[in-house]
């Protein structure tokens, strides 16, 4: 029957002005009643008195994905709002942030991990919700960290490191469409070795 809610992505293209933000997503949750969560990243960047005046305005308003990593904004939308939304992790590699954006009142995330590690990217979860601090930091340190050195290797590598870890657990999804482009041969084989120690 169709979608349970909307997550709103940032518009294509161009810089857009903070009044243009609001209307824009104003004029979405006016035309439905799912609830919508709006995607803080790219050119999408909201500030506080927007999302505070479109929290207030549409009760299907219900959650906030941040993609960017402000700090001041995310502490001060969990100071004015509180729990009127759901705050979602969307940085790439969110276990990074997990524990430390908890406290931000952000209780969950997107991971991309979970795509190709799902049994450790709950037990990751998990450790987080617990604050389980000495697990998440060793689980940071066995494979969060590696895998982030090989993410980093090359631009848009973000989206091309989740096919390879697909490939790395035996179950490839083909490679990237251009202009991405793969892992190296080395570098999958890095992946590989890697993902076998959490899968």
């Amino acid at each position: 029957d169709g979608a349970d809610g909307i997550l709103l992505l940032p518009p294509y293209l161009t810089e857009l002005p903070g009044r243009g933000l609001y209307e824009h997503v104003a004029r979405v949750c006016s035309a439905t009643s799912l609830g919508v969560i709006v995607y803080h990243r790219a050119n999408a960047r909201y500030d506080a008195d927007t999302v505070v005046r479109l929290a207030e305005e549409f009760p299907n308003l219900i959650g906030f994905k941040d993609g960017v990593c402000d700090i001041d904004l995310l502490a001060t939308l969990n100071a004015r709002l509180g729990d009127r939304l759901l705050y979602v992790g969307g940085l790439p590699t969110a276990e990074t942030y997990a524990l430390p954006y908890l406290e931000l009142g952000v209780s969950t995330y997107s991971s991309a991990i979970f795509n190709f590690a799902p049994q450790w990217a709950v037990e990751f979860y998990t450790a987080v919700r617990n604050r389980d601090r000495d697990d998440v930091l060793a689980r940071l340190r066995d494979f969060v960290v590696p895998y982030i050195a090989i993410r980093d290797r090359g631009a848009g590598y973000g989206v091309s490191i989740v096919k390879a870890g697909l490939t790395a657990a035996g179950r490839p999804a083909g490679p990237v469409r251009p202009p991405l482009t793969d892992l190296t041969e080395h570098e999958l084989a890095e992946l590989t070795a890697l993902v076998k120690t959490v899968i």
